[in-house]
């Protein structure tokens, strides 16, 4: 079938984002086709519009970006038992040229969860891959327990903003950095000590913690070598800058790049549904070329609160 879609027909900047109709495979016997009501941006989508990933993901054109959905299922696969058309469901897509700025995408049954019935697709768009990233960075990487330190950097962003939530929701003290006009709602999401990085620096601040969460990278990335106690645990969604930094005080330090899953995600839902769990969404736009273009502007900015949605009603 063919789908309105917001593409790209080669890499560079945002005005290269247009509006075409686009074919879709087939749909295999494990996946569902989803009607798209939100997704949302995440820097991925604008750095692979750029090039930058073209090395990671050697695709034809026409490329549609976005590797967030909520929305309604309107077809399943052959296979398909669990899941039933009229479904409200939210993923974290494989990643493919098949993206979910489109009014239909693909989702494999694996990587589907139910959006509970008190949380909107907005919020749920915002979710998984941002808060799947703060999850297993945490959790499945850096081994976050109770009582123990973490410093999140960036907390205001979309990654930010869950993490605290989990971290503190873990039982762990909460440290992060932010411009002095998100503190408020840092403090409210669950910080427990928030520093304005224009005016303090984080690694005169905190020390002896037990886990840095990095979505920053660079010189960033290696002064939170100071902050660490030895044996300390360093995860990014980054490279390594400095690996001889890390080995000099025995800390251990891991990129990684999130697996979409969907238990996960529904353990995220459950957390949602129960209150413990929002999204902040810092801004909407429309799923048009114009809003897209919009909305990865904004997002490219590093400044942008929480998550940028794009709704499709």
């Amino acid at each position: 079938m063919e789908t309105r879609a917001i593409v790209i027909n080669q890499y560079g900047g945002s005005e290269g984002l247009q509006e075409e109709n686009v074919k879709l495979p087939a749909l295999k016997e494990d996946q569902v086709l989803v009607q798209v009501q939100a997704t949302s941006i995440n820097p991925i989508d604008w750095k692979l519009r750029e090039g930058y990933l073209q090395q990671m993901f050697d695709w034809e054109f026409p490329i549609i970006l976005g590797w967030d959905v909520a929305g309604i299922i309107s077809a399943v696969g052959e296979n398909v038992t669990d899941w039933q058309i009229g479904d409200r469901v939210f993923a974290r897509p494989a990643t493919t040229r098949f993206g979910t700025y489109a009014d239909y995408a693909i989702v494999d049954t694996n990587l589907l969860a139910k959006i509970p019935a008190n949380i909107s697709f907005e919020a749920a768009a915002a979710t998984p891959l941002a808060a799947l990233t703060a999850y297993q960075g945490l959790f499945n990487h850096g081994h976050l327990q109770k009582g123990e330190k973490v410093l999140i950097h960036a907390g205001a962003g979309g990654v930010g903003t869950y993490a605290i939530q989990l971290a503190k929701a873990q039982g762990a003290e909460v440290f992060t950095t932010a411009s002095k006009k998100n503190h408020e709602l840092l403090y409210r999401l669950g910080a427990d000590k928030v520093i304005d990085y224009h005016e303090e620096n984080f690694a005169e601040a905190f020390s002896d913690l037990d886990l840095v969460l990095d979505t920053m990278g660079g010189k960033i990335q290696e002064d939170s070598v100071k902050v660490l106690k030895n044996g300390g645990r360093l995860v990014t969604v980054l490279g390594i800058s400095n690996p001889d930094l890390m080995t000099a005080k025995n800390i251990f330090a891991q990129a990684i790049w999130l697996e979409p899953n969907g238990k996960e995600l529904a353990q995220l839902a459950n957390r949602m549904q129960a209150g413990q769990l929002e999204s902040v969404i810092g801004a909407q736009f429309p799923l048009t070329a114009a809003g897209v273009k919009s909305a990865h502007e904004l997002s490219a900015t590093h400044h942008a609160v929480g998550k940028i949605v794009l709704t499709n009603n």
